[in-house]
C-alpha cells in the first residue's frame, strides 16, 4: 500500500508560539479531512523551535492536490500569518517502509 508524506519545515512568525500555530490550523484540519486520500497529520516542534508538519496521503496525485489547496482554496487561512515564509521547506516523499508497533 502506497503512502506519500507531505513534509513541511518552517519557523513561526515573530513572537508566535507552537500553540498559536496549532490554533490557526483549525480550518486547515477541516480542509484536510475533506480531501480524498488524506490519512493523517502530525505537527511537532524540534528543540530549535522548527515546526515539522507531516501530512500523509494514499498517493502522490492526491497529496499534490491536497497541498495545492492549502495555498489555493485555503489561501485566506489564518495559519499563513503565523509562518515566516522565508523559512519554509516543503517536500513530497513516498514511504519506503512502515513498521507498526504491537496492537494495544
Amino acid at each position: 500500500m502506497t503512502e506519500v508524506l507531505e513534509i513541511t519545515t518552517l519557523q513561526l512568525a515573530g513572537g508566535l508560539t507552537a500553540a498559536d500555530f496549532i490554533d490557526a490550523n483549525t480550518d486547515i484540519n477541516a480542509y484536510l479531512r475533506r480531501q480524498p486520500g488524506f490519512r493523517w497529520r502530525r505537527i511537532v516542534q524540534r528543540e530549535d523551535r522548527t515546526i515539522l508538519d507531516i501530512v500523509a496521503y494514499d498517493d502522490l496525485a492526491r497529496a499534490r492536490a491536497g497541498a495545492a489547496g492549502i495555498t489555493g482554496e485555503m489561501g485566506d487561512s489564518p495559519v499563513h500569518d503565523t509562518i515566516d515564509h522565508s523559512t519554509v521547506d516543503w517536500q513530497m516523499t513516498t514511504v519506503l517502509q512502515h513498521v507498526e508497533g504491537p496492537r494495544r
